[in-house]
């Protein structure tokens, strides 16, 4: 993203973190680097479903971050070689295909269904699939998209194996990739931010918004009554006003005296005279 300077627009990031089912977290650092990784996921414990860019490897070093690897990402190195080497690169879209129908099947089930398939049908798969990567990668000719490709699979074959042993782990990160598509958009329209300060508040709003849309609550009724609620409500419960927890947060009755109670909110509710 741009950002407005005094003699020339310079480079920001934005990142997306998709917590499954809870929230979409954006954030915003003047690098991409190691440091900004850190701070965006400062105390973070568990699995972490990304790409193998280099920023997250340092996360993996000590156990507490377990990498997670993506099998679109897999994929869009061998679709970049069907055109110079067609033949092997449909071999593993055929196999990567197979695993995506499973996934789809398998969407809406409860965890252990899922490990089950994924025990019966996409480990043979994935075996399969690492088999005949290991023989070709050295029948290919160096610096090619397809030795690219199978050295991205050889390399990740841990890390995109873990999604066959626990039920709640995807498959591949399309999620943040469709959430951070807000953000592609936005730089069309807005052309940069104005400053540091203003791209951080850009992702505090966008976060609520997406969020918002994941629980599928109507977003200027939500941001509305937000403002109504955030001056007085307790600091420590804060989290309650989330998307996430809005709709029970909205039905107690400290909320409804609440948002009753404010004079701007009748205001604007009430029909034109």
């Amino acid at each position: 993203m741009l950002v407005l300077a005094k003699d020339k627009c310079r480079n920001g990031h934005f990142w997306v973190l998709v917590a499954p089912e809870k929230h979409v977290l954006y954030g915003y650092s003047r690098k991409h680097d190691d440091l900004a990784v850190d701070n965006l996921l400062k105390g973070y414990k568990g699995y972490l479903v990304a790409d193998a860019h280099s920023v997250y490897e340092h996360l993996y070093r000590d156990g507490d971050v377990i990498e997670v690897a993506c099998w679109a990402h897999a994929r869009r190195y061998f679709y970049k070689a069907l055109d110079s080497d067609p033949d092997r690169a449909k071999v593993a879209l055929s196999h990567i295909g197979a695993l995506f129908r499973i996934e789809r099947s398998i969407a809406d089930s409860p965890r252990k269904d899922k490990e089950s398939v994924r025990r019966d049908k996409s480990r043979a798969i994935v075996h399969k699939l690492f088999e005949w990567c290991a023989a070709e990668l050295p029948r290919v000719l160096d610096e090619t998209p397809i030795q690219a490709a199978l050295r991205y699979a050889t390399n990740q074959r841990i890390a995109l194996q873990r999604f066959l042993d626990d039920g709640r782990l995807p498959a591949h990160n399309n999620i943040s990739e469709l959430n951070l598509r807000r953000q592609v958009l936005g730089r069309r329209n807005w052309l940069f931010v104005g400053s540091d300060d203003g791209a951080a508040v850009n992702t505090v709003f966008v976060s609520l918004l997406a969020s918002a849309r994941l629980h599928g609550i109507e977003p200027h009724g939500y941001l509305r009554d937000l403002f109504c609620l955030v001056r007085t409500w307790p600091s420590n419960r804060l989290l309650e006003l989330a998307p996430a927890y809005w709709q029970k947060t909205l039905q107690q009755p400290e909320t409804q005296d609440k948002l009753a109670a404010n004079v701007f909110r009748r205001v604007v509710l009430s029909p034109p005279s």
